[in-house]
């Protein structure tokens, strides 16, 4: 199967799109054809892909983008089997000639963008409005993946879900210490910016220092910044989701600190499992879906919840966890053994690579027999004759 997957907002190496669905796609021994803004964000793409590079689409500036992607897919998608993009923006860049197509529903985005500073705040009810028209259509056109349970009620049909799970090690790489806490992901005001800034500050006296590992809206990055050269915390901008989680081992906890905002409400933020796989006790604030998974399991507590803002909560639980050795293993090891058993995602790549292998089927016959796994690879450093060619195509 020829897998032609498409992204123009996502940074090329999000963990979803690249480490969890193309990953799982080439050890099936599928090919992939990649498409995302790799020059923008400094990727240089794997080997084992076939690459073509677009710009990115960012806050206002996405009319380019989408020109480029509706070249690009114009073109490629009728030699490929399948089509799977992940941006609501997409729809609007699709070919008319095009092979069985699945949107990847990553989130709400009608909630979402109640809280996206680019867009006018009076226009935000109304675009979500719009937003819930084409999703309604999109469902009778083509075939849908979703991220969470939550989505369903959004659709009228019934779609498969491919939760944003995480490879869970067998064991952690390092207990957890007690001089750090880390936050991975992406920085915004609705995911805790300012919050962040303000733990960070309070931490730095008691001697514990705040990681933030992730990229950061543009409306944040001059605050973390600023925190950073006042040495109240570390932020590293974007890092590739395997040596971002390397990076977060032996932490005193993972931080999260999302605000009671709609699209968060019945999503699971992918971070806090992610600290659970690898062996960090989590501090959240309440968001459902976290609170279920970090103190309502059978399983025990695996970190401390509190209330959304409040800053003064969120450093008392890290300085607790910090002065209680035996708390935060305990916490760690919960937490792990929650994640292993529940939230380990080859189990989830596996039917996710059926589910596309059979929509293909459905159209075009049973699937032919695929080569032997191929073995994972290393990204490289310098950029292919292949990437540097393909690249000409959306220039």
């Amino acid at each position: 199967m020829h897998a032609l997957v498409a992204t123009v907002v996502h940074h090329p190496e999000d963990a979803r799109i690249l480490h969890r669905q193309i990953r799982a796609l080439l050890d099936a021994g599928h090919t992939v054809t990649y498409v995302a803004p790799f020059r923008e964000c400094g990727v240089t793409p794997w080997d084992e892909l076939r690459s073509i590079d677009v710009p990115r689409a960012s806050g206002r500036e996405r009319l380019a983008s989408l020109r480029a992607a509706r070249a690009v897919l114009a073109e490629h998608a009728p030699q490929a089997d399948l089509l799977l993009f992940h941006d609501p923006e997409l729809l609007l860049a699709l070919p008319s000639r095009r092979p069985v197509t699945v949107w990847d529903v990553h989130e709400d985005t009608a909630a979402a963008l109640l809280t996206k500073p680019w867009v006018p705040r009076p226009l935000r009810r109304p675009l979500g409005l719009v937003v819930r028209s084409f999703e309604r259509r999109a469902e009778r056109r083509m075939k849908l993946l979703l991220a969470e349970e939550g989505y369903r009620s959004r659709f009228r049909r019934q779609h498969p879900v491919v939760p944003n799970t995480t490879e869970v090690p067998e064991r952690p790489a390092r207990e957890p210490g007690d001089d750090r806490v880390v936050y991975l992901g992406h920085v915004s005001l609705a995911r805790g910016a300012q919050e962040l800034v303000e733990l960070g500050r309070t931490l730095r006296p008691h001697g514990v220092r705040l990681d933030v590992i992730g990229g950061a809206d543009a409306r944040v990055r001059p605050m973390l910044r600023e925190a950073q050269q006042a040495n109240e915390l570390n932020w590293y901008g974007f890092v590739p989701n395997d040596r971002a989680l390397r990076m977060c081992a032996g932490a005193t906890a993972g931080i999260s600190m999302l605000h009671d905002a709609p699209n968060y409400r019945h999503s699971m933020p992918t971070k806090v499992v992610e600290y659970m796989a690898h062996g960090l006790p989590v501090v959240t604030t309440a968001n459902p879906m976290a609170e279920a998974l970090v103190t309502g399991r059978p399983e025990g507590h695996a970190g401390r919840v509190v209330p959304f803002g409040d800053v003064r909560a969120a450093a008392e639980a890290v300085l607790e966890l910090r002065g209680d050795e035996e708390l935060r293993r305990s916490m760690a090891r919960t937490g792990h053994e929650i994640a292993q058993t529940s939230f380990h995602w080859p189990v989830q790549a596996r039917l996710f690579v059926k589910q596309l292998e059979e929509w293909v089927a459905e159209r075009s016959g049973p699937a032919p027999s695929v080569p032997r796994p191929r073995p994972r690879p290393q990204l490289v450093e310098r950029e292919s004759e292949h990437t540097r060619s393909t690249r000409e195509i959306s220039s």
